[in-house]
């Protein structure tokens, strides 16, 4: 799981669960509730899909990436699809 260095840096701020309980996640020692599992998601701000993709690098600058996107005339999206080509060029 990629997220569960972010639970230790956020685990201060993570009110409903305790700390001891965050680090037996993070260690694999216990699995949260869904609710619980739910509420890391939300103050996390990923999706439970997104939380569990490994290619996936940052999922919350991916998202503001395509909102912004929403918002482009198609010109410009072919443009700036036309950059992430030629970027992906290896």
């Amino acid at each position: 799981m990629i997220w569960m260095n972010s639970l230790f840096v956020t685990e201060s701020r993570i009110c409903a669960c305790r700390k001891m309980f965050i680090q037996s996640i993070a260690s694999g020692r216990a699995l949260p509730s869904m609710s619980e599992f739910l509420y890391i998601c939300d103050y996390l701000d990923v999706s439970p899909k997104d939380f569990f993709d490994p290619e996936l690098k940052d999922p919350v600058l991916l998202e503001q990436a395509v909102s912004s996107m929403k918002e482009l005339s198609n010109p410009d999206l072919r443009l700036l699809i036309s950059i992430i080509d030629r970027l992906n060029v290896k």
